[in-house]
């Protein structure tokens, strides 16, 4: 034991001590180490903290738009028709988000989308870092998916139009695409106005994409301007209403009502059928998008007979007294026959009007001028825009007095030979209503009076009206009375116009005419389009439906059945703006 005990202590007196300059070699390896990591900590604390804070921040903060707020359009009333309301989009990072993952599944249900589908286009997208999943989708929704907190998988806040009245008002305010920006109407043809300007602003996100940091807007959304239409909204369901129920009950293709305030031209309600939703984009195809009341065309037949008996009297040649000879009840010019319904006889001038008789009307047309009767027709606005300013407007067809043959000039006279649309029609029975101003329509409220131009003489379009009111109380416009105001207006019936000309057992059945009688407010102008029962003349299904619009809608504005002033009081100006 003592000799093992004498060979350790041997062996552990035998190790060679360190030599002194390994000692200072590894004092120069540790103070070299730390003065390196000293160094790289002021490099990238003080030299390169600029340069580092700017990576980061790249990686890190994002650039955020942030949408405008499209503007309200209201009704006269101040009733909203168009509102914007904030909803959320779902958007994915196709960089961060691996098309084989398995949270895509779940994305895929909770977000209600085709889990293959969604797949596929993430692949195909790889090189993008931008990808719709969800547009515009309720906010509950985007929370839902935001919650399972998938890498890559974004929401962001956008503006969905909505219209609250649906398709009543669908044809006048149009719609808008899903980027907000107008497509057809007022949407469209106010869209500068309407979409004020988008803005943008800097955030911070975490690495699972989550806005973790508001770092302010870069620029301020600038919001829509607010629109105010003439539209009342009240008189815009009544129409809507009456017309709807009555295409359906003649089984018609479709129908139009316009309504104007007789001393503005604002347009109080433009109705059409069929309708479409403008809140289903799956509704929005071509036969229900057009607004007819503006873009349809069509011969107006015997509505336009008052104005022709205007054109007679401003002539000087006729009163409403004078006598015309209808006999035998058709008129033969050339190779063209001119029928009545029956041999009236001799009838006077405002008896032309009550029974619609195209040979009485065609022989006071053969009395005066082509160029008299275009010049009257062209006065009170056929043949020219009506100013309303409304996408897609049809200006129709006035021909040219200087190539018009007597029997073109005839024809002309009972409302064949030219085109109109409805709102035309309305502008025209205007200024028989209002004492022979004619004013530009507008589907705008009007701040200030408008600025009209008379087109015929206050005692004219007194005469004229006095015949309009006989034609309901005694001659083809009888429906058209509703028993509380005393009305006016003129029938018509047309053959439609198909591809090949004329539609032998297709008609249009017209009605125009104003209320009250003593005191005009409101111009109506109904049409329907190819009833298929058994009744389809102006009288029998457009004038009805003129009777029961134009008598609630008196009642909603509250005017007295008594009337107001005379028509003898018409407090008319000499057409540069006020009350006509």
């Amino acid at each position: 034991m003592a000799g093992q005990k004498h060979q350790q202590t041997a062996r552990n007196d035998n190790r060679v001590p360190m030599a002194p300059w390994r000692h200072l070699l590894v004092l120069i390896a540790v103070i070299g180490t730390s003065g390196a990591v000293a160094g790289r900590l002021v490099q990238l604390q003080v030299l390169d903290h600029e340069f580092l804070s700017e990576q980061g921040e790249a990686r890190t903060a994002r650039i955020e738009p942030i949408d405008a707020n499209r503007g309200v359009i209201r009704d006269r009333n101040d009733e909203p028709l168009a509102v914007s309301t904030p909803v959320k989009t779902l958007w994915a990072n196709p960089g961060e988000l691996e098309p084989g993952a398995p949270a895509i599944g779940q994305l895929a249900e909770v977000a209600d989308l085709d889990e293959t589908r969604l797949r596929e286009r993430l692949a195909q997208n790889s090189e993008r870092e931008f990808l719709y999943l969800r547009r515009k989708v309720q906010p509950s929704l985007a929370r839902e998916v935001m919650d399972l907190g998938i890498a890559g998988v974004y929401s962001r806040r956008e503006y969905r139009r909505y219209y609250p009245a649906g398709e009543v008002t669908s044809h006048v305010l149009g719609f808008t695409n899903i980027d907000e920006q107008g497509q057809e109407g007022l949407e469209l043809s106010y869209n500068h106005w309407l979409a004020g300007e988008k803005g943008s602003k800097r955030v911070l996100r975490d690495n699972r994409g989550r806005t973790i940091r508001d770092l302010g807007p870069i620029r301020e959304a600038r919001p829509g301007n607010d629109l105010t239409l003439s539209l009342d909204l009240r008189l815009q369901y009544l129409a809507y209403r009456e017309l709807k129920a009555a295409v359906e009950a003649h089984e018609a293709r479709g129908g139009t009502v316009v309504m104007l305030d007789v001393d503005s031209g604002e347009v109080l309600a433009m109705a059409n059928q069929p309708a479409l939703n403008p809140n289903d984009r799956d509704q929005r195809d071509p036969a229900r998008v057009r607004n007819r009341a503006i873009t349809d065309l069509y011969e107006p037949g015997s509505t336009v007979k008052p104005f022709t008996a205007a054109a007679a009297l401003e002539s000087g040649k006729f009163t409403p007294e004078t006598m015309v000879n209808t006999s035998p009840g058709y008129r033969q010019m050339g190779a063209y026959t001119i029928r009545d319904h029956r041999d009236y006889g001799r009838l006077s001038l405002t008896d032309i009007v009550v029974h619609s008789s195209n040979v009485g009307i065609s022989r006071v047309a053969s009395d005066l001028s082509g160029e008299q009767l275009q010049s009257l027709f062209y006065s009170v606005g056929f043949g020219q825009s009506t100013g309303i300013g409304f996408p897609g407007e049809s200006v129709g067809i006035l021909p040219a007095s200087v190539n018009l043959r007597p029997v073109e000039v005839a024809a002309l006279s009972y409302g064949y030979g030219l085109s109109v649309n409805a709102l035309q029609m309305a502008q025209a029975y205007m200024t028989l209503a209002n004492g022979g101003i004619r004013y530009p329509v507008s589907l705008l409220k009007n701040d200030e009076p408008p600025k009209g131009q008379r087109v015929m003489a206050k005692e004219t379009a007194r005469q004229v009206r006095a015949m309009l009111a006989d034609v309901v109380e005694d001659g083809t416009g009888a429906r058209a009375d509703q028993g509380i105001y005393r009305l006016a207006g003129k029938t018509g019936t047309v053959h439609l116009v198909g591809a090949s000309g004329y539609e032998a057992d297709q008609y249009k059945a017209l009605f125009a005419g104003m209320g009250p009688v003593d005191d005009p407010q409101v111009v109506t102008v109904v049409t329907v389009d190819a009833p298929s029962r058994t009744e389809y003349y102006g009288g029998e299904v457009a004038a009805p439906i003129f009777g029961r619009i134009m008598g609630d809608a008196l009642r909603l504005l509250n005017v007295s059945p008594a009337g107001g002033a005379s028509m003898a009081d018409d407090d008319a100006t000499d057409g540069t703006g006020g009350q006509g």
